[in-house]
């Protein structure tokens, strides 16, 4: 009997549903922060009969034929790209992406990575940093006599000094593009590292070739749907019950096979 070995595919489907939900439930209040979704499909089935056979009684061709599946396996846990509602923090640094495309951040191997939160912070040195302290961009440094910073939807970072009327140009900050954004390697703390799957960026001002632009003052909040997660939680917890109850019922199937007499 293959129902165990079925509904046990099934329970552990749901279990990683629940698993992707959880997740995302917790990341709520996580800046830039794209929800999950777990995808799955069938596996093999067993050929008792291939549709278009000829039936060996009469002669006729079968129009279906006996086609039994095993189970389900997951593809993939892939996010769900799509813009997050900004919220207004008031931060010179706090920069929200509205649109499409990625910060660079330079990790301390070298390496670089990319992120949406724009929650920015700088070093004593003055460097532009995320909050783990990584270095964005190119190493934008503010000036220790900066006033304040002015950061424009194109990018462009001004300081503004109390001994002078015009601002001065300090850097330039840039967004990146892939081809297939979810195909992003996530390593935690809201960064994502190029792989063969996403492509290779494509870098640009904001606002020019398909990108965005920023929006300082703002943050990009989580994307994630409360509601919508409630809603996959209840219908992975009714999928997974019912996959116990068929394993219930298969185990009562055997128990009367082995009580014949």
């Amino acid at each position: 009997m293959k129902a165990l070995h079925i509904a046990a595919s099934g329970m552990a489907a749901q279990q990683m549903r629940v698993d992707v939900v959880s997740h995302n439930l917790s990341n709520m209040s996580t800046t830039g922060y794209n929800a999950r979704r777990a995808e799955f499909a069938d596996l093999h089935y067993r050929q008792v009969a291939k549709p278009g056979t000829i039936s060996a009684e009469n002669g006729t061709m079968l129009p279906t034929g006996i086609q039994i599946g095993m189970g389900v396996r997951p593809t993939a846990v892939s996010p769900i790209i799509e813009q997050g509602p900004v919220l207004a923090t008031g931060g010179d640094l706090d920069v929200a992406i509205e649109g499409r495309g990625w910060l660079e951040v330079t990790l301390p191997s070298g390496v670089t990575a990319y992120t949406r939160d724009g929650g920015l912070k700088r070093t004593g040195e003055g460097v532009i940093v995320t909050s783990d302290g990584h270095t964005v961009g190119d190493g934008i440094t503010i000036p220790p006599e900066t006033r304040s910073i002015t950061i424009s939807p194109a990018g462009e970072v001004w300081a503004n000094f109390t001994d002078r009327v015009a601002p001065q140009q300090i850097g330039q900050l840039t967004l990146s593009s892939f081809i297939n954004d979810r195909g992003l390697e996530a390593i935690g703390s809201n960064l994502y590292l190029e792989t063969e799957a996403s492509g290779p960026p494509v870098s640009g001002a904001p606002g020019q070739e398909g990108l965005g632009t920023l929006r300082q003052h703002y943050l990009e909040e989580s994307s994630v749907d409360a509601v919508r997660e409630i809603t996959d939680l209840i219908r992975a917890q009714r999928g997974y019950e019912l996959n116990a109850k068929v394993i219930t019922a298969a185990d009562a199937m055997l128990a009367a096979t082995t009580q014949l007499r």
